[in-house]
């Protein structure tokens, strides 16, 4: 009983001082406070009733048969739509809040909100190697449930929150993409719900256009109801190698060395300042030296990127085996590094083990409640974007985000990008090697303004042939969006398919200069 009066002391006290500073000022300048009492409690909730209904849907093998159902009801508020007049755009019924993306969806209020409740795993095809999926099915929901069967996806992008249709209808990467490619590359099929209410099914042989038309392009061709995904076998371990690298150009050149080798299952490379990196290089295994398995993702464990600048810090290499589930989704605790902006000493051994069981927080949690104040702020002095180069220009790449940026760790993730057709290819004929380069983080450069900022790094990448991510802050005139993407065969499409009237067109979706 005594304890429960010095929690509801305490309580009292925190909401007295929450009243005293006003709570615009605490969610501002004391976000931690509102973060570790609230969302992360909440958070936690979540969390159960997403497994509790994942769990209830596989042992009822619910999913098959409720699956074209769903998609009728998709087709039939479609068709409801074209009764109506078509007078407005139509968008999924997703809350703008329940996105990763840290933009807020503002054209959810004027669009017409097309409900789409798809978020189970339908089929595992051992024999093909394909697992069939709804579009809400996350990277989390996904690993948890292949793992026990054996399997995985060749590309698992980081964070648990992020879902399939987010990864085809934007992009995804991890450090298996120098072998596989982008998220969409590992893709052997897609079901949508086109503007006339029709189900159509794509594959690199069946409507083929329209396979290759649809990554990048936001949702706004048609309303993404299936995928199939490549499968490979699981196995138990990443064998990890950790190598400091000191001096930009030998970073540069270690990197494209290790990008090069296939026999690299992952490559990864973190940026602790413009001259010192750690490069990161594993192989999956079944086999491990019981002495030197790391479980990583276990609560009480230091956050990824802070245990690897150890390795930097003492100017030493080393070797680790971390379980596979562990390494896919080593980011997640610390939602890579944005965290410790949020709670600052959220990397203390303390706070790990008392309450690092409940991190992290949802970022759609933390967007629901960030409030016009963050949100402007974060806009103005925070940066989340993620550059795709070509590795050639790799070096030229990070001094430009050292001038206009100066925000560190980077990290820094390759990939093979195919020549398919579509928004995104190499400027040849054939495949090339590109590299992600993320930042994330308060940026310390002294002539840092975001808009001008953003749009000179926007004006370097096209400048490259390179390729900004759609989830972040876009700065780009039309001309200069449609310069650094091919819209070729996506505007063909759109007239084929009459999505004018049905669908904004990509530019006006995600862009800044398309919403002011």
């Amino acid at each position: 009983m005594s304890a429960l009066w010095s929690v509801g002391a305490g309580l009292l006290l925190l909401l007295l001082w929450v009243r005293h500073r006003g709570l615009e000022a605490v969610l501002v300048h004391h976000r931690w406070v509102f973060v570790c009492f609230f969302l992360l409690p909440l958070s936690i909730l979540f969390d159960i009733y997403y497994q509790l209904r994942a769990w209830a849907v596989w042992r009822l093998h619910s999913a098959p048969r409720q699956h074209a159902q769903r998609v009728r009801h998709i087709q039939e508020q479609v068709r409801e739509w074209k009764k109506e007049g078509s007078k407005r755009y139509m968008c999924t019924g997703r809350p703008g809040w329940l996105t990763v993306s840290l933009r807020v969806g503002k054209y959810k209020k004027t669009h017409k909100n097309i409900m789409i409740n798809l978020m189970d795993v339908l089929e595992v095809d051992s024999e093909r190697q394909v697992v069939r999926v709804e579009p809400l099915v996350s990277m989390g929901q996904l690993t948890a449930y292949l793992n026990p069967m054996g399997w995985t996806i060749p590309v698992v992008p980081e964070l648990d929150d992020l879902t399939v249709g987010g990864l085809i209808m934007g992009t995804g990467i991890e450090s298996s993409s120098h072998i596989y490619g982008l998220f969409q590359h590992t893709c052997v099929a897609y079901e949508l719900v086109l503007a006339d209410g029709s189900l159509v099914r794509c594959s690199p042989t069946e409507n083929s256009d329209l396979f290759y038309a649809v990554p990048w392009s936001c949702g706004t061709l048609g309303f993404l109801v299936a995928a199939e995904i490549k499968m490979v076998p699981a196995k138990k371990y990443v064998k990890i190698h950790y190598k400091p690298v000191r001096g930009l150009q030998k970073i540069c050149e270690k990197f494209t060395e290790e990008s090069k080798k296939k026999e690299n299952s992952f490559v990864e490379g973190l940026m602790y300042s413009l001259d010192e990196a750690v490069i990161m290089t594993g192989v999956l295994t079944d086999e491990a030296e019981q002495s030197k398995i790391n479980r990583i993702g276990n609560y009480y464990k230091p956050w990824f990127f802070k245990h690897v600048e150890k390795y930097l810090k003492a100017d030493r290499t080393g070797v680790e085996y971390i379980p596979s589930r562990h390494y896919y989704h080593r980011h997640t605790r610390s939602i890579f590094w944005e965290l410790q902006d949020i709670i600052p000493f959220g990397n203390n051994p303390v706070f790990r083990y008392l309450f690092g069981w409940m991190v992290p927080p949802k970022i759609s949690l933390l967007k629901l409640t960030q409030g016009e104040a963050i949100r402007k702020l974060y806009e103005q002095h925070h940066v989340v974007q993620d550059m795709l180069v070509p590795m050639k220009s790799l070096e030229k790449s990070i001094q430009t985000f050292h001038v206009d940026l100066n925000v560190y760790p980077i990290w820094l993730c390759p990939f093979i990008l195919p020549n398919n057709p579509g928004m995104v290819h190499p400027k040849g004929n054939e495949a090339e090697l590109y590299v992600d380069i993320g930042a994330y983080g308060e940026p310390k450069s002294k002539q840092f303004e975001a808009r001008a900022s953003m749009r000179q790094m926007e004006k370097f990448v096209r400048s490259v042939h390179g390729f900004q991510m759609l989830y972040a802050d876009c700065y780009m005139t039309r001309e200069e969006f449609w310069d650094m993407f091919d819209g070729s065969l996506y505007h063909k499409l759109r007239e084929e398919m009459n999505c004018k009237d049905a669908f904004p067109e990509v530019y006006d979706k995600i862009c800044k200069a398309a919403r002011h």
